[in-house]
């Protein structure tokens, strides 16, 4: 086939879908068939804009003859263009309309893996939008009863990212002397600490922070440490207290809702695993 085949099928299928004096109705269903044709040929001969172009159009035809399926797997492969491109915003886009187009099929869980090749592919270059993505994902799953596939989703490498950003939005807002916006950054990587069930680092992360003279006499440090100690308890009504405080109500609206959601897990793993770390070592000489 010629180079120029995949611009003539995109040509007519663009005519098929414009009205005129001698065309009253756009004949979907055969420029979708020709959409998909061109974006496979752009996509062999790696021109990945022109095949991403494609892709879409492809996906809003088959989004037109009612088949939101091929539409939602025609957006995913225009999202993993995006992607190859470096057009970040396209990719959240993309992804976000896969999982909308999966929803209208009534399929939670390839909406909510949409969401999560989303988050992933962006994890470097978006990670606030990665962060909303993968929450808006485990929703999606919660929703659906199907909890123990979100929570395994929380505990992905994703948070660790999400909370790896923000410990480094919080040494940016030390060198520009933005203590709320420190502090506020500080509680907000705990807080996803413990959403993905990770006491340890939590604790670790505050006991870190707490070098900072201005952390400490932060008002998220003294929520901090109430949420913390409500775990260390394994005092669920507590944790459910704290997390509905104005300290953190002022957090970002994706950090609230994890909070919200607190707590994740077995609490009682957490206090066994305390009471082991507090047990005194083995005395060898002493055998009483």
């Amino acid at each position: 086939m010629s180079k120029s085949n995949p611009n003539k099928l995109m040509s007519k299928a663009d005519k098929l879908t414009k009205l005129s004096l001698t065309r009253w109705s756009a004949d979907w269903k055969a420029a979708t068939t020709l959409y998909e044709q061109a974006a496979v040929q752009y996509r062999l001969s790696k021109d990945y804009e022109k095949a991403k172009e494609a892709f879409e159009k492809a996906s809003k035809g088959q989004e037109m003859i009612s088949s939101p399926w091929d539409a939602a797997k025609h957006m995913e492969s225009a999202a993993t263009l995006a992607k190859e491109l470096g057009h970040w915003n396209e990719v959240s886009d993309d992804y976000r309309k896969a999982s909308e187009l999966y929803i209208e099929c009534g399929r939670s869980q390839p909406a909510a893996d949409a969401l999560a090749k989303g988050a992933a592919a962006l994890e470097d270059a978006l990670p606030e939008e990665a962060i909303k993505m993968c929450t808006d994902a485990c929703d999606i799953l919660e929703e659906d009863g199907k909890e123990q596939m979100a929570f395994d989703l929380y505990r992905s490498a994703k948070y660790e990212d999400a909370a790896t950003f923000l410990l480094r939005w919080g040494l940016a807002a030390d060198q520009c002397k933005a203590v709320n916006s420190q502090c506020k950054a500080y509680l907000s990587a705990i807080i996803v600490y413990l959403y993905a069930h990770d006491f340890k680092q939590a604790e670790k992360c505050h006991n870190d922070c707490s070098q900072i003279d201005a952390y400490v006499s932060s008002d998220q440090y003294r929520c901090a440490s109430k949420l913390l100690s409500a775990y260390a308890e394994a005092d669920i009504e507590e944790i459910k207290h704290v997390a509905q405080s104005s300290t953190i109500k002022n957090l970002d609206h994706v950090i609230i809702r994890l909070a919200r959601k607190l707590p994740t897990g077995d609490l009682s793993s957490l206090q066994a695993a305390a009471a082991k770390d507090e047990e005194p070592p083995l005395d060898e000489n002493d055998l009483t």
